[in-house]
């Protein structure tokens, strides 16, 4: 009997199996990368001379006394807004080669090194403010190129060790958000690129993964179908959603600390506190999300593509009315508080639709596709950023309400146009008996 016909073991292992220490193992390294990349959101608040985009003078006592402790730098909001996007620079110029050599060079080293990178480069961006806002820019972009290595390349690792019916919750586990430097020792240490090469693996939960693979995983990679995939529809949905996703969750992390200093007027203290509840929120929504699509497609509930445009359109428009919603309840500080994180959390619900798409459509290139869509993002998130420090600068009053009413007619837009051609089924491009070129 051939492998095709062969039915996974009855009996592999669950939670406590390898592939779920491999998510986890993925996930730290992603709250690393996340903390290593919004970090300077929240200390922002406290290195420039006003980061309130109405302009209003400190003139306390106590904020005068801080600003005596802490170092101030003169950095409009335009010049905040350059640096918060600057790992977007780094990031859009490697999504590309990432995507390509991802399935061709081993996803370990890659992961590995750049994790490295990543962490030294965070140490060296104190003394380089110190020296001036050029080199923060440049070492920030450096540490994108970086961690969009890390944050690309890892989707590759799904191709090998996510059965079909776990992708959903595998991928939510790993990316709902000096550590580092040690994290990427027990990355080379724990980490294999196939199962087959793991030595630590049990038999059982080799054959699960191999057998469950075997219709989708070919040996040898084919030449990548530019043109095939440029005409696809169902791949355009995944870029322009990509955009419409990056831009929301880059205003939601990046701004969130200034959007409560301005609002709130709390303490460093207070400020950090409150801007990570929705990270700690968003992390709980992506677990359940992976558990639920994968419980929907398991008991035949919905269909695949019914799945991913439910949470598509879940992580598109909640976040879109919670955020439309933020200026209009300055008066109520648990009302912000509250909608500020269903606002942020409520994003994860795209772990279950458009994040994990191109895995149904084009599993054989989905390291190239995951790049794509995620060069797309970056863009959307780099225009974002910047537009927004604008926005604070020239319009004061008004401008938290202009930022969150464009993120959502881009979210709108990107929704519906995703819910219109989407598809979850394997693509004839995409299939192995096609040998398209170039």
């Amino acid at each position: 009997m051939q492998m095709d016909n062969q039915l996974p073991p009855k009996k592999v292992p669950g939670f406590c199996s390898f592939r779920y220490g491999l998510s986890f193992l993925v996930h730290c390294c992603n709250v690393i990368t996340a903390a290593q990349r919004t970090c300077l959101n929240l200390t922002m608040v406290v290195m420039v001379n006003s980061t309130d985009p109405h302009g209003l003078l400190n003139t306390s006592t106590k904020k005068l006394l801080d600003n005596i402790k802490n170092p101030v730098y003169n950095w409009s909001p335009d010049i905040q807004g350059l640096i918060l996007s600057s790992t977007f620079y780094g990031s859009i110029i490697i999504q590309v080669p990432v995507g390509y050599f991802s399935g061709i060079y081993s996803t370990k080293k890659m992961i590995g090194f750049a994790l490295c990178l990543s962490s030294v480069l965070s140490l060296l961006i104190p003394p380089a403010a110190g020296i001036g806002v050029a080199w923060v820019i440049v070492c920030r972009a450096v540490q994108g190129v970086a961690q969009g290595i890390v944050g690309t390349a890892q989707f590759e690792i799904y191709v090998k060790w996510a059965p079909p019916l776990e992708r959903g919750r595998l991928t939510s586990i790993s990316t709902s958000g000096a550590c580092g430097c040690a994290l990427c020792l027990l990355w080379f240490i724990l980490f294999y690129d196939d199962p087959k090469d793991h030595p630590c693996i049990s038999i059982s939960e080799k054959e699960y993964i191999t057998s469950s693979l075997v219709q989708q995983v070919c040996s040898s990679r084919q030449s990548l179908p530019i043109k095939a995939m440029l005409k696809s529809l169902p791949v355009w949905a995944i870029f322009i959603g990509a955009f419409a996703f990056f831009w929301s969750h880059i205003i939601t992390a990046l701004y969130t600390p200034l959007f409560i200093n301005s609002t709130l007027h709390v303490n460093i203290k207070e400020n950090g506190f409150l801007s990570s509840l929705p990270y700690l929120f968003g992390w709980i929504c992506g677990i359940l999300v992976g558990q639920l699509s994968d419980f929907f497609l398991t008991r035949n509930i919905l269909s695949v593509i019914a799945v991913r445009k439910l949470f598509t359109a879940a992580g598109f428009l909640l976040p879109a009315i919670f955020a439309v919603c933020l200026p209009y309840l300055s008066s109520s500080f648990y009302g912000i508080v509250i909608f500020l994180i269903l606002a942020g959390a409520t994003g994860s619900f795209c772990l279950g639709g458009i994040l994990i798409n191109g895995l149904d459509i084009a599993p054989r290139y989905f390291g190239f596709i995951k790049a794509c869509s995620t060069l797309s993002g970056m863009l959307g998130g780099l225009i974002a950023s910047t537009l927004t420090g604008l926005i604070l600068r020239q319009d004061p009053e008004s401008a938290w309400f202009k930022t969150f009413v464009l993120m959502a007619a881009i979210n709108v837009t990107g929704l519906i146009f995703y819910l219109i051609v989407a598809k979850a089924e394997i693509q004839d491009w995409a299939k192995e008996r096609q040998h398209t070129r170039l």
